[in-house]
């Protein structure tokens, strides 16, 4: 009977006067877990703006490309690389998980420009009737010029049509380029593209 007692007791719970303490409660924010690229401030990450970077995060990740920006909230960085000549990737790096950025290399009046347009659409920019009709008629022109067929069609002529197969709408970007056949397509895209870079 003694040994069915001392059993019962082994098995019951723990009285809650014998629980251990509590562990206590992290500091607030846990400021000691930020890492170093967290801890700059929006004006050192701004000198990494339009700059070519190697940047080295968390589980041996590491991501190459051109910082478009740095969010201050998050110290996210966001990427633009160009494997393609035509095409742009975009990557974002988590800002708690980067352990160092390398800058590889400066960019150029060129390479600005080119990263300032990715997230300005042209069609973002306010352009008043007349000036989308000079571009229409500048395009054009350059295009005939350069022997590629083209004429207006649609509302007004504003949609451009080249050689009966791809139509360009205002305004009058790559972007705006429309065609089933890929290989006219990515041709004409490069050509206005190019034609665009010469502009004033």
């Amino acid at each position: 009977m003694a040994a069915a007692t001392t059993a019962a007791t082994a098995a019951s719970p723990p009285s809650p006067l014998h629980r251990p303490p509590a562990a206590p409660l992290p500091s607030v924010l846990n400021v000691g877990n930020m890492n170093d690229w967290q801890r700059k401030s929006p004006l050192d990450w701004q000198t990494y703006v339009n700059k070519q970077v190697k940047v080295a995060a968390a589980e041996k990740h590491e991501y190459e490309g051109w910082v478009l920006t740095v969010d201050p909230v998050s110290a996210n960085i966001v990427l633009a690389s160009f494997p393609e000549k035509e095409k742009v990737v975009i990557s974002v790096v988590l800002g708690h998980a980067i352990q160092e950025v390398e800058i590889l290399k400066e960019g150029d009046d060129e390479m600005e420009k080119r990263l300032s347009r990715l997230f300005m659409p042209e069609e973002s920019k306010a352009y008043s009737p007349e000036e989308l009709e000079k571009r229409k008629s500048n395009l054009k022109t350059w295009l005939e010029t350069n022997h590629i067929p083209v004429t207006e069609q649609g509302e007004s002529g504003r949609t451009l049509c080249v050689a009966g197969v791809l139509t360009v709408d205002p305004p009058y970007s790559p972007e705006e380029c429309s065609s089933s056949n890929e290989i006219i397509l990515s041709r004409v895209q490069s050509l206005i593209q190019g034609y665009l870079e010469k502009q004033p």
